[in-house]
């Protein structure tokens, strides 16, 4: 579903994004769809990750040793040969 709104936005602003979305290969309202919803997503992401940091997780090393733990695996079942897909 698509709505229709009414935005204003500084001379500098509207040219910049016109001048993205035509090199993207975007209409304007296109690309400014896609610009609020990266926007968005970042916000999510950022607040995300502020969250975990207050509970005091460290998702990356855990991450890293997962990664680690799998390439241990690996070695041991294929003796460092590729897996087959």
């Amino acid at each position: 579903m698509t709505a229709k709104v009414t935005l204003s936005f500084s001379d500098e602003t509207i040219a910049d994004a016109r001048r993205f979305a035509k090199r993207e290969g975007l209409s304007l309202s296109a690309w400014m769809d896609q610009a609020a919803r990266e926007k968005a997503l970042r916000e999510v992401f950022a607040a995300h990750a502020a969250a975990v940091g207050r509970a005091g997780l460290d998702l990356e090393s855990a991450s890293l040793a997962d990664a680690q733990e799998v390439g241990m695996v690996d070695d041991l079942l294929f003796g460092g040969r590729p897996r087959a897909a």
